[in-house]
């Protein structure tokens, strides 16, 4: 069997991404309402979502960290975007450019073995994430898409919500796949920010923009994302938070509350906060510490808040269905945060 044909063998089976809209899971979150352990605690966790949504003062944070939209939750994210739920997101870049740009190019992630012979998919430009392949060379092609994104804007700093905004217009015209997260956000004024841009293919497609143009370059401003963020939330008053996973987006969304502190503007800690993670708190690292513990920094407040202690893909599908099919959704007004940074 010759290398293409071992190569196409083992991408062949494409992940198929959820639809919460397909099934409703309020029953099973209303039965795990009366478990105990984790299920008790989505339980509560989905109540305290629904209460962010349901609070007409409330602006809902998203952030994600992970590779659950490789996994199958991409559509997932999406949809609670297209049903107003989600106000902004904050994002790793893998999951915002490797897996949601990267399948709007019309690529697919793969269901694959977490014990593959990782030299062998080496030798093939398989990359993979536990149990899911990518296309090496189809990343590629994505990195230089950022890269000629890059090259047709004017040469200053940018956010990466502006640059991100800036991908989504591009995928109006352009994109395989349409629908992605991306395209949404762009379609609905919800801004995506990512702190650490370069760390995904954005960063291989800038680092060529550079070394390409060393005197007149696009350059991605992190201390204007934070401002950025800082002005949304001193602009929603009341927020709310889920957090997929941890890192940077789960400090940085948290931390604005003590940057408009910072700023002389008194602001309400974080009302709402759940948080879905597999992380051992005993590290004393940010993607484990307790929102409790992040109540003594004054970021979020110790009433409404849940950490739930799951892998996410499993768990994650649940919580939105039921507040999909919950509907308070459809009263709810869009808040637009986009807006707040057009240039007049």
């Amino acid at each position: 069997m010759s290398t293409e044909q071992t190569k196409q063998d083992l991408l062949s089976t494409p992940v198929e991404h959820i639809d919460i809209k397909s099934f409703d899971a309020r029953p099973v979150i209303d039965a795990m309402d009366k478990m105990a352990f984790s299920s008790r605690d989505l339980a509560r966790a989905t109540k305290i979502f629904n209460m962010a949504v349901e609070d007409p003062d409330c602006a809902v944070i998203l952030t994600l960290a992970g590779s659950t939209s490789a996994g199958g939750c991409m559509h997932v994210y999406r949809d609670l975007v297209e049903a107003g739920m989600i106000d902004a997101i904050v994002s790793t870049g893998a999951s915002i450019v490797d897996m949601d740009f990267f399948e709007a190019l019309g690529f697919r992630h793969y269901q694959g073995d977490p014990f593959m012979d990782d030299n062998k998919l080496r030798d093939l430009y398989i990359d993979r994430i536990y149990d899911t392949y990518i296309d090496e060379e189809e990343l590629q092609s994505c990195d230089e898409t950022i890269k000629r994104i890059a090259d047709s804007l004017e040469k200053r700093p940018y956010s990466s919500r502006e640059f991100i905004r800036e991908m989504g217009r591009w995928l109006k015209d352009n994109a395989v796949k349409k629908g992605s997260l991306i395209e949404t956000c762009f379609d609905h004024d919800v801004p995506i920010f990512v702190p650490a841009f370069s760390d995904c293919s954005a960063g291989f497609g800038l680092v060529k923009h550079q070394v390409e143009n060393p005197d007149q370059c696009l350059t991605i401003d992190s201390v204007a994302d934070f401002r950025e963020l800082t002005d949304i939330k001193i602009e929603a008053g009341t927020s709310g938070l889920l957090m997929i996973g941890g890192g940077v987006p789960k400090n940085f969304v948290q931390d604005t509350v003590v940057c408009a502190e910072i700023l002389g503007k008194e602001v309400d800690m974080h009302k709402y906060a759940v948080q879905i993670t597999v992380a051992d708190v005993r590290d004393g690292a940010c993607s484990s510490s307790t929102l409790k513990e992040a109540s003594s920094w004054g970021k979020v407040d110790t009433a409404w808040e849940q950490m739930v202690y799951a892998e996410a893909t499993s768990v994650v599908p649940l919580l939105a269905s039921a507040a999909y099919h919950k509907g308070a959704w459809k009263d709810r007004p869009r808040r637009h945060f986009s807006r707040l940074f057009d240039k007049s």
